[in-house]
């Protein structure tokens, strides 16, 4: 049985699916999950990693697990907790989702020291264990589709910065091997998309995917800071306009471990957006 945190997510909802469909038993875990957010025949547990007690349930005859935060905050978190009860109850494995941060801003609170964090429990907990080092999801996006749905507009700061931001299909691809097969245990993969894209070329991908233009607002890192201290602490918020407005040349190289991996290229943001428009509808 895998075991898969934070399902209801971008990447864990997919990865849900695809081992589902690939016939492993599966049993995915997130706070408010039900049965109708998961395929039929997977089980579905409630449970807050930040209470590491409550996995038990899930974790009991697992093989393997997909180490997600799901949307917990990294402070809140104790990995050495939830890795022990993993360790007691047999887990052999252990795909845990890290960030780029750890190498590009390990001196960042939020992209660095936390994730390195966790990362390190992971490779001391015992088990085998994989790191996955994603940059930037396409689905980021979804911040923009009220304003789309509403006025058609995208409101975003470094309209001209590109990064090449990668679908959470294709993170969950790559967890679904390093969760089913020998060949990847030990390893850290850094996964990225195809290409760079600005915020402003990605707002056109959303126009055409809906077939009327989207007109593109440019905020001043001043108007950005204001509005993502509404739901990020600050430390947070210094780190992603950093990431966003000034990226190290590390963070805008586009890896090959996607389509080493998997055989193929990486899903570009025109394939995710034509998959997702209906939110921007």
């Amino acid at each position: 049985m895998i075991v898969v945190t934070g399902a209801t997510g971008n990447v864990g909802r997919p990865l849900v699916r695809a081992l589902a469909s690939s016939g492993e038993k599966v049993t995915a875990v997130s706070r408010r999950i039900t049965a109708g957010d998961v395929p039929r025949d997977v089980r579905v547990v409630r449970a807050d990693l930040a209470r590491s007690a409550d996995l038990r349930p899930a974790f009991e005859g697992a093989d393997a697990v997909f180490l997600h935060d799901g949307g917990t905050s990294a402070e809140a978190l104790h990995p050495g907790d939830i890795l022990d009860v993993a360790r007691s109850a047999g887990v052999g494995r252990v795909v845990v989702l890290s960030s780029q941060g750890v190498r590009t801003r390990p001196e960042s609170h939020s992209h660095g020291v936390l994730m390195r964090s966790l990362e390190e429990a992971v490779r001391r907990s015992g088990p085998g264990w994989t790191v996955l080092r994603p940059g930037g999801f396409h689905s980021n996006a979804y911040a923009w589709a009220e304003s789309v749905r509403t006025r058609r507009t995208v409101v975003a700061p470094f309209g001209d910065v590109g990064m090449p931001t990668v679908d959470p299909a294709d993170i969950a691809a790559v967890a679904a091997l390093a969760l089913r097969e020998d060949g990847y245990v030990g390893q850290t993969y850094e996964l990225t998309g195809p290409a760079l894209t600005t915020p402003r070329q990605r707002a056109e991908v959303i126009g055409r995917a809906l077939g009327e233009p989207v007109r593109f607002v440019e905020q001043t890192r001043e108007e950005a800071h204001a509005q993502l201290l509404t739901f990020m602490p600050g430390w947070a918020v210094e780190t992603t306009l950093a990431v966003l407005g000034d990226p190290t040349p590390a963070e805008q190289q586009i890896g090959p471990d996607v389509e080493r991996l998997l055989g193929r290229a990486p899903r570009p943001f025109d394939d995710w957006t034509r998959d997702h428009v209906a939110a921007f509808r």
